[in-house]
């Protein structure tokens, strides 16, 4: 087999290979995409359902199928149990977000409730920010969620108001309460001075789709480019007939 011969072989093998990569990639994206937006119906769902009360939340046999549900609680607030969760952002600004265990009426159970956002004290890093914590019985709005999200954390995690991490067994076992695996975030007034301006649940779908559209076109190029230099570019090259007479 002449050079031209192998090298015409090799560059298909190769167009082949790229074309069946590229392809199952960009089913395997569309298929995350759809994963994503049965997420998204079931957030979607479960967010225009009636709110939860303490009862029906307690009664509860499965929380992680309430996650995104709406809630609304009595109970009273545990601020000596309060956790200033440390490089939280909010509308790009970074600070804590407050954390305090809100135990439910009629019941010795408590729920992590994340308040909301308060920005920190840079001059002075161990400064605990003052947050009006009302006594008593109150009545909260929020979102069940699930626990506080986790955080790149360098050695061991260390005891004390600010923390970088909450881990909820490792909690309840410290401070004697009783807390459920799941936790609500805040939303309604906000008098207490906390910013509570949580993104909306978005699944990423879009993401998905756009990487896509990037392996298909990929795709694409590869067989358009492989058409082009290997079929239609040499026969369009004059054939040589040799010297004349």
């Amino acid at each position: 087999m002449s050079t031209r011969g192998r090298r015409f072989w090799v560059v298909t093998a190769a167009t082949v290979l790229t074309l069946a990569i590229t392809a199952s990639l960009g089913r395997w994206q569309l298929d995350r995409a759809a994963q994503k937006e049965a997420l998204q119906a079931k957030v979607d769902q479960r967010s225009g359902l009636p709110a939860l009360n303490e009862q029906s939340l307690l009664a509860s046999s499965d929380l992680q199928a309430e996650i995104h549900r709406s809630v609304r609680l009595r109970g009273q607030w545990l601020p000596e149990a309060s956790v200033f969760l440390d490089n939280r952002q909010m509308n790009g600004r970074t600070g804590f977000f407050l954390v305090t265990p809100l135990r439910l009426s009629g019941s010795d159970q408590a729920v992590l409730v994340q308040r909301g956002w308060t920005p920190r004290d840079f001059t002075d890093r161990s400064r605990i920010p003052v947050v009006d914590t009302p006594a008593g019985e109150v009545v909260i709005d929020g979102r069940l969620a699930p626990p506080p999200a986790k955080l790149y954390e360098l050695g061991e995690p260390t005891p004390g108001p600010i923390r970088q991490n909450i881990d909820v067994a490792t909690m309840a076992e410290a401070s004697g309460l009783r807390l459920l695996d799941a936790s609500v975030m805040q939303t309604g007034d906000t008098e207490d001075g906390l910013l509570r301006e949580w993104p909306r649940v978005n699944a990423g779908v879009q993401k998905h789709y756009g990487y896509a559209v990037q392996w298909f076109a990929l795709f694409a190029l590869a067989a358009l480019l492989y058409l082009w230099f290997q079929i239609l570019s040499p026969r369009r090259k004059p054939k040589s007939h040799g010297p004349a007479a």
